[in-house]
């Protein structure tokens, strides 16, 4: 690089996956990690969580602003009347192997909507809003379908009568969900609706960069989360505590797992220097959970290596995430483990969606740099010299 007169040239600096690079800017989530403060929009996530519903939260992120006891209205009735998938969509799931992932399965039921409803109207605002009711009316719908076609049955019709978290459970599981079970659920998914640039979300706003359609879009965001360094580590948690296997086992396991350097399944996170906000709400939902419908001899476990690792790694900023508890709320509603990550990405659609939308606002696609380290110039050998 040619410094011109009097200006100092400087090399470009690479960070390794953009840590700490500002790639946009937002309105739609704020983190304080110092603290352990998660906030859409200016709302607090355990006021969310406490208060409103998936849905309305889900409006809240895309349209920037709580609904009106009418627009929620509308807006529920919509997503109702847009639960179900095209037979088509359903036989084409059908010829999936069962022993794929689900994740997979939702990777490429998502993008099949795109052949449905795409028009890429994207300067409509009718086109968006009806996007955004599909999305994430359908979203659940195949996530539920394919649960039941891989083992051998045939998909569950949405029930309107049900709301959004209880038809899903009641899709999944073929019956009509506790009511408590079902808004626990529901806080569920509004604790992972929405948490920043995160990997997925990245990926959805490079995708949106380009002015593709939204199902491309919501693809592209679940081929992303379905990466184990993503989505999947409350799986990872489950198998964790497994493995410890007792509450007399859990300081020389821990003790163990320093030494040798191994990743704790469900504590660290890259924002949060504390207990991150969601594990606190999780872990009073898990509470409740257990108090109603019998305990897990697990959540004991995970409680002590809790304490223990406050003591070995608190000092380092190293606290329970979102992981470490949902896993067992999860497991307690009966859900598959493999479904976790699905269920994941149907919350998460929310947060997908309002950075689409955001991202369409003051569209510029993304186009990052590099820096080159291969051969400098060099001559073509004939093969028969090679």
């Amino acid at each position: 690089m040619v410094a011109e007169a009097g200006i100092q040239a400087t090399a470009p600096v690479y960070r390794p996956g953009l840590e700490g690079v500002p790639a946009t800017q937002s309105a739609v989530c704020d983190i304080d990690g110092q603290q352990g403060i998660l906030s859409y929009r200016g709302y607090r996530v355990e006021d969310l969580a406490a208060q409103s519903t998936f849905l309305e939260t889900t409006y809240l992120l895309i349209w920037g602003e709580l609904p009106d006891a009418e627009q929620l209205a509308a807006f529920e009735q919509e997503v109702q009347m847009h639960r179900r998938v095209s037979f088509r969509i359903r036989d084409m799931m059908k010829s999936f192997p069962s022993q794929g992932h689900p994740m997979d399965a939702l990777q490429a039921s998502a993008a099949s909507l795109g052949l449905f409803y795409s028009r890429r109207a994207l300067d409509n605002p009718e086109y968006i809003y009806g996007a955004v009711v599909r999305l994430i009316a359908k979203i659940p719908t195949m996530v539920a379908a394919f649960q039941l076609i891989r083992k051998g049955q045939d998909p569950i019709q949405p029930r309107d009568d049900l709301a959004y978290a209880s038809n899903f459970l009641y899709m999944l599981t073929e019956q009509e969900p506790d009511p408590l079970a079902a808004r626990i659920f529901d806080a569920c998914l509004i604790l992972h609706a929405e948490h920043s640039l995160n990997a997925s979300t990245f990926s959805a706003r490079v995708t949106a960069s380009t002015l593709t359609d939204p199902y491309a879009v919501v693809a592209s965001a679940v081929g992303t989360l379905a990466g184990p360094l993503h989505g999947g580590a409350n799986e990872d948690v489950l198998e964790m505590l497994e493995e410890i296997g007792s509450e007399d086992q859990v300081e020389p396991w821990l003790d163990r797992a320093i030494a040798e350097k191994r990743k704790i399944m469900g504590f660290g996170h890259r924002e949060y220097k504390v207990k991150d906000p969601r594990a606190v709400i999780l872990q009073k939902l898990a509470e409740q959970l257990f108090d109603s419908f019998g305990h897990d001899p697990l959540y004991d476990l995970a409680r002590k290596l809790e304490a223990a690792a406050a003591e070995r790694l608190g000092p380092k900023g190293i606290y329970p995430n979102v992981d470490f508890y949902s896993g067992l709320v999860y497991r307690k509603l009966g859900i598959p483990e493999d479904l976790f990550t699905p269920i994941f990405a149907i919350a998460r659609t929310s947060g997908w969606l309002a950075h689409w939308k955001e991202q369409l606002g003051a569209n510029r696609i993304f186009r990052p740099t590099q820096i080159y380290t291969g051969y400098p110039s060099r001559e073509l050998t004939p093969i028969e010299d090679r």
